[in-house]
C-alpha cells in the first residue's frame, strides 16, 4: 500500500478508530520551578495540543505572560473535559499528591512533578489507581533522559560494568535566605527536595536498600531549621551507595557528580549538566571499548525526554522507562532517606 492509498484508508475510518496524532494536555498548578519550561515545551511540541492551565495564584499566572497566550481554565473544567488525555502537575510540592489523585480518578494520564508525594500511603494510592485504570504515571525526575546519566545507568543495568559495588552521587546547589522557608516545608529538607533525583538513579540500578543511614544536618548560618547539609548511605548485600545533597555550595552545578563503580569498570558523569560521561572498562562491553574513553553524547535539553516519552507512550503505545513498581520503590526509599517514613 502506497502513502496516498494509506492516507485515504485512514480518512475512511470512523473518527474514534483513526490514530491519534496529537496529545491534548493541560497543567494543574504552575508554581513549581520546573513548570515554566515544561509548559513552554509542551506548548511548542509537535505531538501535543495545550488545552490550558489552572493556577489559582494571580502572581504566578503573571509570570506566564511572556509565553504565547493559552487558556486559563478551572480545575473542574480540566478534569471534566474528556478530550484532555494527560495532566501535568506542576504545583507546589504539598499539592502534588492530592492533584494527582484528582486527575487519576478523572481518568487522566499523569505527569507528576517530583517529589510526587510527602507520604508513602498517598503515593501507594496514586499507583493503585493508575494500575487499576490502566493509566500512565510518570514522575518528573529530569535526569532519566539526560544522555550521560541514561548511558551510565544502562551500562550498570546491562552488566557492562560487572558487579556494582559502589555508587557515589552528589547534587548540591546554593539558595539564599528568601528561598529557605519554602525548602523547609518538609522535615527531610534538601534530602527530600533534591536528593530525590539521586535516589531515583540509585534505586533504578540497585533496587531498594536493605538499610539506610541518614545525616540530615542544619549547618548553614541561618536562623531556621532547614536540613541544608544532608547525606545518606544506602546499604545492600554486596554494595553501598553514598548520596550527598546540600544547599550551601557556590557554583555547585559544575560539581554535580554520578560515579558508578563495578568489578569490570566504571561510569563517571561529571558534571551532570551539561552532560559529560567517561567509561573505563577492563574489557570491551556493549558499545564501549576496553580502557578509558570519553563518550560522545547527543544534544540535551532538560524535560524534553519526559515530554517525548509520555507522548510516545500514549500515542504509540510504547512502554514507560520506569515501571509502577519501581516508582513505588523510589518513593519509599526517598521517604526513608528523608526520615519522613513513620
Amino acid at each position: 500500500m502506497n502513502r496516498r492509498t494509506f492516507s485515504a484508508s485512514l480518512l475512511s475510518l470512523p473518527l474514534a478508530a483513526q490514530p491519534q496524532t496529537r496529545l491534548k494536555a493541560a497543567f494543574l498548578g504552575l508554581q513549581h520551578s520546573h513548570a515554566f519550561d515544561k509548559l513552554r515545551l509542551v506548548q511548542a511540541h509537535p505531538r501535543y495540543t495545550l488545552a490550558g492551565a489552572w493556577e489559582p495564584d494571580p502572581a504566578v499566572r503573571a509570570n506566564y505572560k511572556k509565553l504565547p497566550p493559552f487558556p486559563w481554565l478551572s480545575k473542574d473544567a480540566i478534569l471534566n473535559d474528556p478530550s484532555i488525555s494527560a495532566i501535568f502537575i506542576q504545583s507546589e510540592v504539598k499539592t502534588h499528591g492530592p492533584l494527582a489523585l484528582d486527575a487519576l480518578r478523572a481518568g487522566k494520564h499523569v505527569h507528576i512533578e517530583k517529589p510526587p508525594s510527602e507520604t508513602l500511603a498517598e503515593f501507594q494510592q496514586i499507583v493503585q489507581i493508575a494500575r487499576s485504570k490502566n493509566l500512565r504515571l510518570q514522575t518528573g525526575y529530569m535526569w532519566r533522559f539526560n544522555p550521560a546519566v541514561a548511558r551510565a545507568v544502562e551500562a550498570a543495568q546491562k552488566g557492562w560494568l560487572g558487579d556494582i559495588y559502589h555508587i557515589h552521587a552528589r547534587m548540591n546547589t546554593l539558595i539564599d535566605a528568601r528561598s529557605r522557608p519554602e525548602w523547609n516545608l518538609f522535615s527531610g529538607g534538601q534530602m527530600f527536595e533534591q536528593g530525590a533525583h539521586l535516589t531515583d538513579i540509585i534505586v533504578r540500578i540497585l533496587g531498594k536498600p536493605a538499610k539506610i543511614t541518614s545525616f540530615l544536618r542544619h549547618d548553614g548560618a541561618f536562623n531556621d531549621t532547614l536540613k541544608d547539609n544532608t547525606a545518606a548511605v544506602f546499604e545492600y548485600p554486596r554494595a553501598f551507595a553514598l548520596l550527598v545533597s546540600s544547599v550551601l555550595q557556590p557554583g555547585a552545578g559544575r560539581h554535580r557528580t554520578l560515579e558508578i563503580l563495578g568489578s569490570k569498570g566504571s561510569a563517571i558523569v561529571r558534571p551532570i549538566e551539561p552532560p559529560s560521561l567517561e567509561i573505563d572498562l577492563t574489557e570491551s562491553a556493549g558499545p564501549y571499548q576496553q580502557g578509558h574513553q570519553k563518550v560522545a553524547l547527543p544534544p540535551y535539553q532538560r524535560y524534553t525526554g519526559d515530554i517525548d516519552e509520555l507522548a510516545a507512550a500514549l500515542l504509540d503505545g510504547k512502554p514507560m522507562l520506569v515501571s509502577l513498581d519501581q516508582e513505588l520503590a523510589i518513593q519509599e526509599t526517598l521517604l526513608r532517606a528523608s526520615l519522613m517514613l513513620p
